[in-house]
């Protein structure tokens, strides 16, 4: 007996150990050190690896303190992605498998912390689109993988909440609609996928069942925008898409007094369409997509 006993202190040592261990992995420098790093224009400190600090910072997406999670993880993380190039090809397709990943921890849930880690991968995945589009270096597998990831994503996400006031930003549509409208501006992107994702975009307004409060539907009408400014634009499907949105929205008003699940659906619409006018209106292609949609906004 008092060997089994030793035998099992042993074994609950070594659990203990390892959970301190973890612990301790998950971060070895405090707020000071990457507050210094933001104060020196996001360099990499002298005789650091890059790659051992993003590894660190990238534990902190999942967190609910919103500094770790969002001025140090996720920003330090995007500087790094999209304006120091202190990754390699490999460093960067490993966080993208990564992130693309995280998507599906906790999918499906609702008010729990979960939602950190889906909405900031969403958001780092962000960068490594833009990155992608200055520089490919994904490749037509993992590019299509992505798109396929974020499409899905936009409708698969359950927890709508966009900002805390103990802990800050969640925004998962937002940073969703981010990482599309970068992936909309590649070469790869074709006009099938621009059905797909204005559809995908449509379906998140109908079954939000809230009117977006954070400028969800501004940053999902950049997405419209961006598809609307390529040179392939499918105008054909573009009208559609507007005439079923359309459609769709007249048919509220038949009853008498409206549901309310149909007039959020009706604000979110007209709430995006404003904003692709905006969007457009700063460039100069997209011109018959902005009459179209001027048309579609008179009656509401």
């Amino acid at each position: 007996m008092e060997k089994t006993g030793v035998r099992r202190l042993g074994v609950l040592f070594a659990v203990i150990l390892a959970a301190a261990t973890a612990l301790c992995g998950q971060g070895t420098h405090g707020p000071e050190y990457w507050r210094g790093i933001r104060a020196n224009h996001y360099h990499v400190p002298e005789g650091t690896s890059a790659i051992a600090l993003a590894k660190e910072l990238d534990g902190y997406l999942k967190l609910s303190d919103s500094e770790l999670r969002d001025e140090f993880g996720y920003s330090i993380l995007a500087e790094w992605i999209l304006h120091k190039s202190v990754f390699s090809r490999e460093e960067l397709l490993a966080f993208e498998q990564e992130w693309r990943g995280n998507l599906h921890a906790g999918i499906g849930e609702r008010g729990t912390d979960t939602i950190y880690l889906r909405a900031f991968s969403a958001l780092c995945l962000s960068a490594i689109a833009e990155r992608e589009a200055k520089a490919p270096f994904l490749g037509q597998t993992r590019y299509r993988m992505l798109l396929d990831a974020a499409v899905n994503y936009l409708n698969g996400e359950k927890d709508l909440r966009g900002f805390d006031a103990a802990h800050g930003w969640m925004h998962a549509t937002a940073h969703t609609a981010d990482l599309l409208a970068a992936l909309a501006r590649h070469p790869l992107f074709r006009k099938a996928d621009q059905a797909n994702v204005l559809k995908a975009i449509a379906e998140r307004l109908a079954t939000a069942r809230e009117i977006f409060a954070y400028g969800e539907q501004d940053r999902l009408a950049n997405v419209a925008a961006k598809i609307a400014e390529r040179e392939d634009f499918d105008a054909a499907g573009f009208h559609l898409w507007l005439v079923e949105m359309n459609n769709a929205d007249r048919a509220i008003w038949k009853d008498s007094p409206p549901k309310l699940e149909g007039l959020q659906r009706f604000e979110n619409d007209t709430y995006l369409l404003n904003a692709f006018v905006a969007h457009v209106s700063q460039g100069e292609k997209a011109g018959e997509a902005k009459k179209e949609v001027l048309q579609a906004l008179g009656w509401r």
